[in-house]
């Protein structure tokens, strides 16, 4: 049994007696309730194994309940869990909530009484379009057929109103399909996977698709999960955690655009999709790929290694990009003379994309003398302004700054260093007077414009698709993109501007405003795998990822210093300068902590893991410990603290 439990020492296999009545409901993968001597208590269990105990004079507990007939973990799933798990010196039973959903007995008792699905059946007609998407890889479907690694960088562009990445995906999916084997596709938001579940619609039929997302209703995500645990092979696609899909015959499992930060799991043991789906492959083979406008390092770094091969287009596709300085004439503003000249061609024929860097009006404001930022007199968050002419409002706490005065110079007048979305779309109203104006960001959701001539301004990552593509995109405040402190701020942005820049017609000119070097250059010329090359240089002398892992630990500091003092003896060959820190800190009760960063070989992981897995769970059950003292000496209950917490593969590592 694995019991459901956040204790990190009872991460191991429990046995227990079948007791008679519940033999014949038994088998691997339904839910039990167990007994918990130490603490008395019942808890919810999987069940991994069953076997014949040989030793007749061993004395185990027996199993309270079975909660449900249902084998909702099979072996193959609970192998994973615990291979995830221990790379990232986790718990398997943290893997495993993420990827089974709640039970809804409704939808179980209905699976439970109905037939095996049939197996799909994809048309001739289908099958030939998406193994002609696949030519355009020369040498893609066989490396798909022999279940190896694959990194494809996607054509650009928009056709039959949908982008033309999809084309490329759904098509490796659907000769996937027609093979018998069953395809995973995980992609970064509900966006895109309602552009994919619309191109898949259009090759294979809809019963083959299963939609395993957690932002469907309980019942019908739950009545999703149980459909890839039949025999039937289908199409599973869904957001992160649907790497995890337990489909009996992997034959593909493909990950769109994984350098968006949606990839990077929010719950322990928080394992990025890109590193899940990895260790799936090595478990479950079938082929892996790794698709998008741009190459993360992560992906670089393995095709560098020969680890995953690199198969590019038999015909080099890219937008026209050109590189403009802002503010070169004074009535344009913020858009360089030659893009406004474009932009007004462009919204004769149809609609002109404007990225900006952030929502709202002014998302940032400085004393009108001094130029010193402005900030709450209570908190001391970064004022913005949520209107023209509107009161400044505190970012962190909400409140209004209504006599607010500057303490580096008196000034009690603000002015407004950025423009969002709202003031762009107010600026660009005034120089294109009579033009429709729509913004699309986080407040005001868009997903799609029709072909009539507009201005969408829309922030990254927001922009809605143009069924007939975008007659021009103006890419804004690149500078201030770049500025972000943020180790991978250059990947980013080349990949929220590749995103932008992919959603143009074919022709359709791409302006990047105000911003040069290295990134601006990978963008213009369409040569992103290139880039990500020179950061994995760059990085490499540094020993910062991906050129190596690291691992973040953070704790009560005497916690912290003998997990690092252990750490030192348990892995062979680890750097002297591999640990940077600790450094104190103060959590928000006042209590002393530190927090240290390690840097190690991949190579090396393994023993890391297993290392600082046992620091946690050694300083678990000594506060258990010392709570029970307390306990019994005040007489009071209190809750267990988090005393020691280890997080690896940091995406911006910082002490």
């Amino acid at each position: 049994m694995i019991v459901d439990s956040l204790l990190p020492q009872l991460d191991r296999v429990f046995d227990y007696a079948i007791a008679p009545e519940f033999v014949r409901h038994v088998q691997v993968g339904v839910r039990v309730k167990v007994p918990l001597r130490s603490a008395g208590r019942v808890l919810e269990a999987f069940v991994v194994d069953v076997a014949v105990e040989e030793d007749h004079a061993r004395v185990l507990a027996e199993i309270e309940d079975v909660v449900s007939a249902a084998p909702v973990l099979p072996p193959r799933l609970a192998r994973l869990a615990r291979a995830v798990a221990d790379r990232a010196a986790g718990s398997a039973i943290d893997v495993i909530r993420l990827a089974v959903p709640k039970r809804m007995v409704r939808a179980e008792k209905a699976w439970l009484a109905s037939d095996a699905s049939e197996i799909p059946v994809v048309l001739a007609e289908e099958l030939r379009a998406a193994g002609e998407a696949l030519d355009e890889y020369p040498g893609l479907a066989d490396h798909l057929q022999a279940g190896e690694r694959v990194a494809v960088c996607a054509p650009p562009g928009v056709g039959e109103g949908l982008p033309q990445w999809t084309r490329l995906v759904a098509s490796a999916a659907a000769v996937t399909l027609a093979g018998g084997r069953s395809a995973v596709l995980a992609v970064p938001d509900h966006r895109d996977l309602e552009v994919l579940h619309a191109r898949l619609l259009t090759l294979v039929p809809s019963s083959s698709i299963v939609r395993l997302d957690a932002d469907q209703p309980r019942p019908e995500r739950y009545q999703s999960y149980l459909r890839t645990l039949e025999d039937a092979p289908c199409i599973v696609i869904g957001k992160r955690s649907v790497v995890y899909a337990p489909v009996v015959d992997l034959g593909l499992l493909a990950i769109w655009d994984d350098g968006d930060a949606s990839f990077e799991e929010r719950h322990a043991p928080y394992v990025h999709a890109r590193d899940a789906a990895l260790v799936r492959q090595s478990l479950d083979g079938g082929a892996l790929m790794f698709c998008g406008h741009t190459r993360t390092s992560d992906v670089e770094r393995l095709v560098g290694i020969g680890f995953v091969h690199d198969v590019p287009a038999a015909r080099r596709t890219s937008p026209k990009v050109t590189l403009g300085a802002p503010q070169d004439t004074p009535h344009t503003g913020r858009i360089p003379s030659a893009a406004f000249r474009a932009a007004r061609e462009a919204l004769d024929v149809g609609p002109v994309l404007v990225q900006v860097a952030r929502p709202g009006y002014a998302p940032t404001l400085v004393c009108a003398s001094c130029r010193s930022p402005a900030r709450c007199t209570s908190c001391g968050g970064s004022l913005h302004a949520p209107a023209r002419g509107a009161t400044p409002v505190c970012a962190w706490c909400g409140r209004g700054a209504l006599r607010w005065a500057c303490p580096e110079c008196e000034s009690v007048q603000v002015r407004l260093a950025s423009s969002g979305s709202e003031r762009t779309a107010d600026e660009l109203g005034r120089a294109f007077p009579g033009v429709r104006i729509i913004i699309a960001d986080g407040t005001h959701p868009v997903h799609e414009v029709d072909d009539v001539p507009a201005l969408v301004v829309a922030t990254r990552g927001a922009e809605p698709l143009a069924r007939a593509g975008y007659r021009m995109v103006l890419l804004l405040d690149g500078d201030r993109m770049l500025q972000a402190p943020d180790l991978r701020i250059g990947e980013s942005c080349l990949r929220w501007w590749s995103n932008a820049a992919a959603l143009a017609a074919e022709g359709a000119a791409v302006h990047l405003v105000g911003v040069t070097g290295p990134v601006a250059r990978a963008l213009a010329t369409w040569t992103q795998p290139a880039y990500a090359r020179s950061e994995i240089a760059e990085r490499a002398p540094l020993r910062m990822p991906p050129a190596a892992r690291v691992a973040r630990i953070d704790g009560d500091t005497d916690l912290v210093d003998a997990a690092l003092a252990r750490l030192r003896a348990d892995v062979d060959g680890l750097a002297d300068d591999a640990v940077l820190g600790p450094v104190p800190q103060t959590d928000i009760s006042g209590r002393k902590r530190a927090r240290a960063l390690i840097r190690f070989d991949y190579g090396r992981g393994p023993a890391v893991a297993a290392s600082l897995r046992a620091s946690v769970v050694e300083a678990s059950i000594t506060s258990r410990a010392r709570t029970r003292v307390k306990e019994k000496t005040s007489g009071r209950s209190r809750p267990q603290a988090n005393t020691l917490a280890v997080r690896f593969d940091i995406i911006d590592p910082e002490l």
